[in-house]
């Protein structure tokens, strides 16, 4: 690896993956304490 070499750009398809897994992730955390709170008031 050069120092002139340009910098390690991730590509497009795997920043729109890591995007999508942490709304997913997100999603996810919020459906699980929905889940909770419902069952924790029924």
């Amino acid at each position: 690896m050069l120092w002139s070499d340009p910098e390690d750009e991730p590509p497009k398809e795997l920043r729109d993956m890591q995007n999508t897994l942490r709304r997913l992730g997100v999603f996810l955390a919020l459906a699980m304490l929905l889940a909770m709170i419902v069952l924790g008031v029924s």
